[in-house]
């Protein structure tokens, strides 16, 4: 059981630089957690990519369905305040803390390519290049 970040996700569905990793990632631990935000952020992504024409409309709701399929039952409410302690202490977004704050919750790895919060939370996180 681990937690990933949306980009993680992206890159296990969306082809790309890290979708190698990401696909290891899974073929090692196939229970990711994440935040409700998720959501928001994975069709943001979607969104991009319709806008620049990398995927179409109907391709990206595919993709949507398929990744809220697989990470039905391993989505979490956070807690505010927690969540606003680990942005104020560090110089990452509230959004990117969420990630945090399950990774501390379930005491498990937060899995991500961010370097701030590779660089903010070095106990909390682990490289999606270095995962082993």
């Amino acid at each position: 059981m681990i937690v990933v970040d949306t980009n993680v996700i992206a890159y296990l569905y969306l082809e790309g630089e890290y979708t190698n990793n990401a696909e290891t990632l899974l073929e090692r631990d196939s229970i990711w957690l994440v935040p409700n935000l998720w959501r928001s952020e994975f069709r943001n992504i979607m969104t991009l990519y319709i806008r620049k024409k990398i995927i179409t409309y109907s391709h990206a709701l595919q993709i949507i369905e398929q990744a809220e399929e697989f990470l039905d039952g391993n989505e979490y409410e956070v807690i505010s305040e927690e969540v606003l302690n680990l942005a104020q202490s560090s110089s990452c977004s509230a959004y990117d803390c969420e990630f945090i704050y399950l990774s501390r919750k379930f005491d498990v790895p937060l899995i991500t390519a961010d370097k701030k919060i590779l660089n903010n939370f070095p106990k909390n996180c682990i490289s999606l290049k270095t995962f082993q």
